[in-house]
C-alpha cells in the first residue's frame, strides 16, 4: 500500500500523554496493534509516535488531517466506531492525562512534514522545541525563525523536519480538548544519535550567546521559556 502523503494533511494535533508509571509500553503495543490502522482507515494520518527520552511515563504522538471539517468527520468516525469502543477501557487505564494537546498548522507553505514522520524508527532522535509566543506574534515569529534563528540552529548541527504554529480555528471535536492558553511555534528537528544532539546543544549555546541582538529579539516575542521534548 502506498503510504499517505503528509503534505495532504496540514492540520496536526501534537499530543502529549502522561501515563501511569510503567504503562508506556502497554499503551504503545495497543496503539500500534489497533489504533494506527483504525484511525488511518477513517481518514487520519498518524504522523509520528515517540517515547519521551527524558520522561519514561510520557508518550508523544502526532495525528494529522486534511482540514478542520475532515478532522471532525474522522474523529467522530473513530471515537464512535468499533475500534475505539472495543479498546478504550484498556487505553484509558494507562492514562493520567491526555489533554495536553496543541492543534497546529504549518508555519508557512512547505514547512509541514513532507515525508514519513515515523522517522524515529530508524534509530535517530526527533526533537520538538516549543516556543510559547506572545499574542498575535505567530507570523512575525515565523519570519524571524526562518531568516534569523533557524540558520544558527542548523549551523550548530540540527536538521529541520518541520515547523508548525497554532491553528486558530475553533475545535471541531470538543469532546477532545485542545490547549487555548497559548499560541505556540513548534520546530521539529532530527539528530543521528545522542552524541550528535549533545554536540548540537553545546554549539548552539555558544553560538546564541554570541548573538546578543538575536537573543534580545527572541525574548521580545516569547511569553515564557521554550521547552524541548526528545
Amino acid at each position: 500500500m502506498t503510504p499517505p502523503d503528509p503534505s495532504k494533511y496540514p492540520v496536526m494535533e501534537f499530543r502529549r500523554y502522561t501515563l501511569h508509571p510503567g504503562r508506556r509500553e502497554t499503551l504503545i503495543e495497543l496503539f500500534e496493534r489497533e489504533f494506527i490502522a483504525g484511525q488511518e482507515d477513517v481518514g487520519m494520518y498518524i504522523s509520528g509516535q515517540f517515547r519521551n527520552l527524558d520522561d519514561p511515563d510520557q508518550f508523544v504522538w502526532l495525528r494529522s488531517f486534511p482540514d478542520m471539517e475532515a478532522r471532525k468527520r474522522a474523529l467522530e468516525a473513530f471515537y464512535f466506531g468499533p475500534v475505539w469502543q472495543a479498546h478504550r477501557d484498556a487505553a484509558n487505564a494507562t492514562l493520567i492525562d491526555s489533554d495536553n494537546v496543541f492543534l497546529l498548522r504549518p508555519a508557512r507553505v512547505g514547512t509541514g512534514f513532507i515525508s514519513e514522520g515515523r522517522r524515529n524508527e530508524a534509530g535517530g532522535i526527533v526533537v520538538a522545541e516549543i516556543f510559547p509566543l506572545l499574542e498575535n506574534h505567530a507570523a512575525d515569529f515565523s519570519t524571524f525563525f526562518e531568516h534569523d534563528l533557524e540558520p544558527v540552529l542548523l549551523g550548530a548541527g540540527a536538521s529541520t523536519l518541520a515547523s508548525y504554529v497554532t491553528e486558530p480555528s475553533e475545535n471541531t471535536f470538543p469532546r477532545l480538548p485542545v490547549r487555548t492558553d497559548t499560541t505556540v511555534f513548534v520546530w521539529f528537528s532530527w539528530f543521528d544519535d545522542e552524541l550528535a544532539y549533545t554536540r548540537y546543544r553545546t554549539t548552539r549555546e555558544r553560538s546564541l550567546q554570541e548573538r546578543h541582538e538575536l537573543m534580545k529579539h527572541l525574548a521580545s516575542q516569547l511569553q515564557a521559556a521554550t521547552e524541548s521534548l526528545r
